[in-house]
């Protein structure tokens, strides 16, 4: 019994952990969006993004890395302790949908052959 209470208890929170950002795939965003920015316009919105989203993703990497040393910690020192970890959903919901829109961004962009350079 106390083996099935354990391993419950180490699911949960392995589920409850923060995802690293390159493991947080992009939302859906319609290119139509940006259907009336020009090249220009293009190239400012892609910066404006991209900048905000890789901050979130630093922000989200170092919730990964402090919700993986405290799982280690609650399972060897403490199992409750587990029970009050959990990652930052409105985070990675915020930087899945900042991907998705550098995706359509990049669409949109091919579309006009503006030649913006987008890396991964």
């Amino acid at each position: 019994m106390r083996i099935l209470v354990l391993s419950v208890a180490l699911m949960s929170v392995l589920m409850g952990c923060a995802q690293k950002s390159d493991k947080i795939g992009a939302t859906y965003v319609s290119t139509l969006e940006y259907e009336p920015y020009n090249c220009r316009q293009l190239a400012a919105e892609a910066g404006r993004i991209s900048s905000r989203a890789a901050e979130l993703a630093g922000v989200q990497d170092k919730q990964a890395q402090s919700d993986a040393i405290a799982t280690g910690a609650a399972i060897v020192l403490f199992w409750p302790a587990a029970f009050f970890i959990g990652g930052n959903k409105t985070n990675a919901a915020e930087l899945a949908r900042l991907k998705g829109e550098l995706e359509a961004i990049e669409k949109a962009s091919i579309q006009r052959d503006c030649g913006i350079e987008f890396r991964r």
